[in-house]
């Protein structure tokens, strides 16, 4: 039996399809019923057969908070993929990140090691790795720097990894992968398919910075193939291609149809944008957009390798231009 957290996420939802269309035993657990719309989405894209294939998984409402409930989930299982996050990068949200992203982490590899497992994967993020200097290639063995301008989620992403590396240590047979920003059909409501959705409305701006891509497709596949390998205790990134954010925004622009972002934001004009952002926020309870972490980030360039998944697996990465554009395709036709 295939446990998988987070299923109703993009992540999740792709690797539930895969699963299942592979005619693997699986269970999912989710937190609110509502939420598994997405998954159907998900699988809608995929086939005609989307119902027959979402009603073979085994559901079972439980939160990673929740140990008795987990516990229960956990019974018969051999194999795990956490997928479940909470991502938000406001400076408030820290300690709600902490206790999904850690304690949730934390939980999950503890009753992996109490039911005898036999092998996690942990999906994490790029946001963990630290930078090189003078822009070179940054590879699983780049040190996170806790002085830099991280934002929350990164911190709490990293804290999850300490738990999942603690675990490796007391025996759990586990591996890690490191995606960059993560493309994919059927979840429009937040994440990288609101990007889509946002740049169907307009894009006015775009930062100088770069964003490193990869297919939701391939995230899947990889995570699939390390889990049936004889690799374990390692981490790979997961980076198709780094493109400039300008590059990125114009081609996201053009697969919705609309009109690409044409001017440049300064990172005199971020830092004025995140104060009043901030201040918007006190005034009106409503949630931050950019924060001093998040602009920084959105004008660093970084070069992610993916060069240590590509030997070990053999593997060749879908290119950026086409999935972006079959993404907004998908867009355009369910909206």
């Amino acid at each position: 039996m295939i446990l998988v957290t987070g299923g109703t996420g993009l992540v999740g939802a792709h690797l539930l399809y895969r699963l299942v269309s592979t005619h693997k035993k699986v269970r999912a657990i989710y937190r609110n019923e509502k939420k598994l719309t997405k998954t159907k989405q998900v699988f809608a894209g995929y086939t005609k057969n989307s119902e027959a294939l979402f009603n073979t998984i085994e559901w079972v409402m439980a939160d990673i908070l929740d140990i008795s409930a987990l516990d229960a989930a956990f019974k018969n299982v051999t194999h795990v993929y956490h997928c479940a996050a909470f991502v938000s990068f406001e400076p408030d949200k820290y300690h709600l990140l902490r206790k999904i992203n850690i304690e949730g982490t934390a939980n999950i590899v503890n009753l992996a090691m109490a039911h005898q497992v036999t092998k996690l994967c942990y999906a994490s993020s790029v946001a963990t790795l630290g930078r090189m200097l003078n822009n070179a290639p940054i590879t699983e063995s780049t040190f996170w720097n806790p002085e830099a301008e991280n934002t929350v989620y990164a911190i709490t992403k990293y804290g999850a990894e300490m738990e999942v590396w603690r675990a490796t240590q007391e025996g759990l047979n586990a591996v890690m992968v490191n995606p960059g920003v993560i493309l994919g059909a059927g979840i429009w409501q937040y994440g990288s398919g609101s990007l889509f959705k946002r740049a169907h409305r307009g894009l006015k701006y775009f930062s100088s910075g770069t964003v490193a891509l990869v297919a939701v497709e391939d995230v899947v596949a990889i995570m699939i193939k390390l889990m049936e390998s004889d690799i374990h205790k390692e981490r790979f990134i997961l980076v198709a291609e780094n493109w400039t954010y300008k590059d990125f925004l114009c081609a996201l622009a053009h697969s919705v149809n609309a009109k690409p972002p044409k001017a440049l934001a300064s990172k005199r004009l971020l830092n004025i944008a995140w104060r009043l952002d901030w201040l918007k926020q006190k005034l009106t309870g409503k949630s931050r957009v950019l924060t001093k972490q998040l602009t920084h980030a959105i004008s660093s360039e970084k070069n992610f390798s993916s060069e240590k998944v590509i030997k070990a697996l053999d593997y060749n990465f879908k290119p950026i231009d086409s999935t972006i554009s079959q993404v907004g395709q998908h867009y355009l036709k369910q909206e």
